[in-house]
């Protein structure tokens, strides 16, 4: 029993649970859909059906699996599961895993939709010559330079938490940046942003504190609010932690090297102001449609957002709807996350709130849908009166982020027919074996 309720701890630290249950859905049953700049990767069944999920998984299958992203038919998975993160654990942490998934998990026998992406990224085999390049599969080490506590933070944010895996920018094979760890990156419909120990760009002038309470409560009045994937992590994983390991964490990510981004200018969580002015909520701000009859910014805010966040865009008294101004999501130089907060709004639950903002992307046919050009005005409208006035946010930025984000370059490769696609594959295989010349023999 020790061994499985290690093994739930873990697994609640890895937020497996959110990825791998779909809306609606039964736990670890898989069927997500989670949009990557390769196409939709539908999550897979992780329960010990042995049927459709892992019951026929040796505990070897398993750790080749949350490891090595080699699955038991030896057909390898995309890093959409973070196995490069996860194959940091140790021996004993990925046995507590398998005991939990293998004993503490009810079993769903529900196959989970399979994920069909383009050529040649749908090509599974192309995942080997990825890994040989960019796969590190030795487990983590204790740095004897630092303190236990910076350690156990290491190992869960670098492991257990993959924070890199949405912090990191990515290369033009998605692989991750090392050299700008943490740094930010787009991560579907969403901005992760720069949590390094950057002033300006990153989080370097949050107390610790500060970020323990965010990565418990995903808040911090007045700098930052969860949502997207980031709100899932703290409610399905960061606010059951054990306080120690939370300060642990806390520990190493403000440890963070900086990495400045020369476009943020000034950091994200002072931009903007309350505004004084209500004429602009009579529609006299200039932002406003070419076109009669298209309602101005400022009247998409008083119809849609004022009763909540204000007039004056201070948020309301008991500090439940945030101000936008000093908020990270319109003091950014990045408008993602705004147009990803109007277009699939907030609902992040802990064991103290719940904090909620209702989408305005919707279906045609809901009564709060808002079409792209109207999230343009709306968002132009809060940047100039409230937070970041310099960003400009176009229709076509809210189609982006409303059809899941930005696609790879990779795409556009694959759109090119399968010669191209057989190009990247060649070039794929030369690098490694150039890679493989290189290393020092053993």
């Amino acid at each position: 029993m020790a061994l499985i309720k290690r093994g739930a701890y873990l697994a609640t630290a890895s937020d497996c649970v959110a990825c791998h249950t779909a809306s609606h859905g039964k736990p670890f049953a898989g069927g997500l859909p989670i949009s990557t700049p390769v196409g939709t990767v539908y999550s897979t069944n992780i329960t010990p059906s042995m049927e459709d999920g892992i019951g026929q998984y040796t505990e070897e299958d398993f750790s080749h699996a949350i490891r090595l992203g080699i699955r038991r038919d030896g057909a390898n998975l995309y890093p959409a599961m973070p196995y490069t993160s996860y194959a940091r654990f140790n021996d004993a942490d990925t046995q507590a895993l398998y005991a939990y998934f293998m004993h503490g998990v009810k079993p769903v026998d529900e196959p989970a939709p399979k994920t069909s992406l383009p050529f040649p990224m749908d090509i599974r085999a192309s995942m080997k010559v990825w890994n040989g390049l960019f796969l590190d599969t030795k487990p983590f080490v204790a740095d004897p330079h630092h303190s236990v506590e910076w350690n156990r933070g290491a190992y869960l944010v670098e492991g257990a938490a993959h924070c890199s895996a949405c912090h990191t920018p990515r290369g033009f094979l998605m692989q991750e940046d090392t050299n700008r760890d943490l740094a930010g990156a787009q991560v579907g419909p969403w901005y992760a942003p720069n949590v390094t120990s950057d002033t300006a760009s990153g989080i370097g002038t949050w107390t610790q504190e500060e970020l323990v309470a965010y990565l418990r409560s995903g808040r911090v009045p007045g700098k930052a609010q969860a949502a997207g994937s980031m709100g899932e992590a703290v409610e399905h994983s960061f606010q059951y932690l054990d306080s120690t390991d939370i300060e642990a964490m806390a520990t190493y990510v403000k440890s963070a090297p900086a990495v400045h981004d020369p476009a943020a200018e000034g950091t994200r969580f002072t931009a903007g102001n309350m505004s004084s002015d209500l004429s602009s909520l009579r529609g006299t701000d200039g932002i406003r449609s070419v076109d009669v009859g298209i309602p101005t910014g400022a009247e998409l805010f008083q119809g849609n957002c004022a009763s909540c966040h204000s007039a004056h865009g201070e948020g309301s008294k008991d500090g439940y709807y945030p101000s936008l101004f000093h908020n990270s999501a319109t003091g950014a130089h990045d408008p993602n996350n705004l147009i990803a907060a109007i277009l699939y709004g907030v609902n992040r639950k802990t064991s103290d709130r719940q904090a909620f903002m209702p989408g305005f992307g919707g279906k045609p046919t809901d009564a709060m849908q808002l079409s792209d050009q109207d999230i343009a005005l709306l968002g132009n409208y809060v940047l100039k009166t409230y937070g970041r006035a310099d960003t400009v946010i176009t229709e076509q930025d809210v189609a982006e982020v409303r059809h899941g984000g930005p696609s790879s370059n990779l795409i556009a490769l694959a759109r090119g027919g399968m010669a191209a696609g057989a190009v990247v594959i060649v070039l794929l295989v030369l690098a490694f074996v150039v890679r493989r010349r290189r290393r020092p023999s053993l």
